[in-house]
């Protein structure tokens, strides 16, 4: 399917409601794992790495603290977390290609030695994690992508321990009508072009990313599906004029 995992049929409805969305997202992320990074830092003006260093921040770390990062991609904020300080860091994402970039990251970072990020293939809605065994779990750019979202909450509240916290960075679209104009002109005109001619894709990604964040759940909705989810002292914090935001919530 990655030669076409979005195509315009899928996409002129809301593609978070289709049933088969994990395997067009899985497919997507292994067509265009090589070049995600350009594409994640030249599309943002090199400000996803900001963002995911400001989530860092919000999560108030300790060197006690154990992360869980899911769908972690090729592993930034799991990086970001572990060079923060934390005590152990877990990456988890269902799509081996982009673990494979995250890993070949880590061995450049580390050279064989000292503390690093642990990697695993694993699905949020079905963590095969025991119960309480993360201080923070934290999602990049990856809640609107899960197929199950209010399960996906659930399963990181299993594993959190009691007075955990839940990071979530997602984009948003921006509340000031000028600025959610030309942010829209970007991302549904600009952006699909250029980078799905760097990355040679053909399985619709750069079509479906602002697709996916026009159609998902706003901050508003996201921080109710986690009260929903059993979080409570939920928290927000808007990036880059409304372009993105930062959910935290924690666990009884």
């Amino acid at each position: 399917m990655s030669q076409g995992a979005w195509q315009e049929q899928q996409l002129a409805s809301n593609p978070h409601e289709l049933g088969d969305k994990p395997t067009r997202v899985k497919a997507m992320f292994a067509a265009i794992a090589k070049s995600y990074d350009l594409n994640n830092r030249l599309h943002s003006f090199g400000l996803d790495q900001s963002w995911r260093r400001a989530t860092v921040r919000f999560a108030d770390l300790t060197p006690d603290d154990d992360v869980v990062d899911v769908a972690c991609g090729t592993g930034d904020l799991a990086e970001a977390f572990l060079a923060a300080g934390a005590r152990s860091v877990l990456g988890v994402d269902f799509t081996p290609e982009m673990l494979a970039v995250a890993e070949e990251k880590s061995d450049r970072k580390r050279r064989g030695s000292g503390s690093r990020v642990r990697y695993c293939e694993g699905d949020a809605t079905a963590l095969h994690l025991p119960d309480g065994c993360a201080d923070v779990v934290s999602i990049a750019f990856g809640i609107r992508n899960v197929g199950n979202t209010p399960q996906a909450l659930r399963e990181f509240h299993r594993i959190l321990r009691p007075r955990g916290r839940l990071l979530i960075l997602e984009f948003a679209q921006p509340t000031n009508p000028v600025i959610r104009a030309a942010n829209r002109f970007y991302t549904h005109h600009v952006m699909p072009r250029t980078a799905t001619l760097l990355a040679g894709d053909k399985s619709g990604a750069y079509r479906y990313l602002p697709r996916s964040v026009e159609t998902y759940l706003d901050p508003a909705a996201l921080a109710q599906g986690a009260r929903e989810a059993g979080f409570h002292e939920i928290a927000q914090k808007s990036l880059t004029f409304g372009t993105c935001a930062i959910t935290r919530a924690r666990k009884h």
